[in-house]
């Protein structure tokens, strides 16, 4: 063992445990393939332990190789966050790539969006919608940067979390609606039509399992898949929908839709997470620290 390692070769090494397949690895490298499997190799020999068990066409790291995948990270970080720290003061700059939900990147981020593109252009904002669980397991995984989640959860294993606000949610339908107008008991609710965007969405899951609590049967939601679908089929008299308040607030506003006096039992908090132990770099301290402002701005003017 040489006792020397090389931060080019811990890099591919990590890019490898994190998509657990040398082919991705080298399309994310923009490496030949041959040059990837030649790295890791070398990376084995140096240390005197294999890092993968290769199993035909699959892989999955040996021992060795999950004790060293935390450290080559936090090694990787680190070398991140000496390169911003020795290039000239100037606008942040670097690729970010994030996490996003529909109910936040439709109805509250586009403000933030548009701040990073006009003042800091040196950051390359990449999005990545996916599901709470599948945002998760990406960031622990270090395929995102950041992530922003819904959860009625705000503590994740793995994660360093913030807290940006408290979701309401509100049940909508169509105007002249026969709930409309008086407090309405959870098991009202299940015989209506029930609107939803599909499974895996914190509010949706949330929803779900409440009425089906104590019920006969289980309840059917027709799903939508989108925010946007389900919320245009409640205001055309398809249903009732329990959706974030920010997604239907012109529609309420408009009155497209109305509010039906029923409130979860469970609350949402919108949250901005990464993993945990990860050195932020300069642009995505910035990244946070502007989201947290505009949406206490957000909050503030809410009410």
């Amino acid at each position: 063992m040489s006792g020397t390692l090389e931060l080019r070769l811990l890099a591919t090494f990590e890019k490898v445990a994190t998509r657990l397949s040398f082919t991705r690895a080298a399309a994310d490298l923009s490496y030949a393939q041959s040059t990837v499997t030649a790295q890791v190799r070398a990376l084995e020999q140096d240390l005197g332990v294999e890092l993968f068990d290769r199993l035909g066409s699959r892989i999955r790291l040996t021992e060795a190789g999950e004790r060293l995948l935390p450290y080559a990270r936090r090694l990787l970080d680190l070398a991140d966050e000496a390169r911003a720290a020795a290039v000239a003061p100037g606008e942040p700059s670097g690729q970010l790539t994030v996490g996003t939900i529909e109910s936040l990147t439709s109805y509250r981020l586009p403000p933030l969006f548009e701040l990073f593109h006009h003042r800091y252009p040196g950051i390359r904002l990449s999005l990545r919608t996916t599901g709470g669980d599948e945002t998760l397991d990406a960031l622990r995984r270090g395929l995102y940067d950041l992530g922003f989640l819904m959860e009625a959860r705000t503590e994740h294993a793995g994660l360093e979390t913030v807290v940006l606000l408290t979701e309401p949610l509100v049940l909508v339908a169509a105007p002249g609606h026969p709930l409309a107008g008086r407090p309405l008991a959870t098991a009202e609710l299940r015989g209506e039509p029930l609107l939803a965007v599909e499974s895996g969405c914190a509010f949706r899951d949330l929803f779900e399992a409440e009425l089906n609590a104590d019920a006969p049967r289980p309840v059917a939601f027709r799903e939508f898949g989108t925010v946007e679908a389900t919320r245009r089929a409640a205001a055309t008299g398809l249903g009732i929908a329990l959706l974030p308040e920010v997604a239907v607030a012109d529609l309420l506003a408009a009155g497209t839709l109305q509010r039906l006096d029923w409130r979860p039992p469970f609350t949402l908090h919108s949250q901005l997470a990464w993993r945990s132990g990860k050195q932020l770099t300069s642009a995505a301290r910035l990244f946070v620290e502007r989201t947290r402002q505009l949406l206490r701005e957000q909050r503030a003017s809410e009410g």
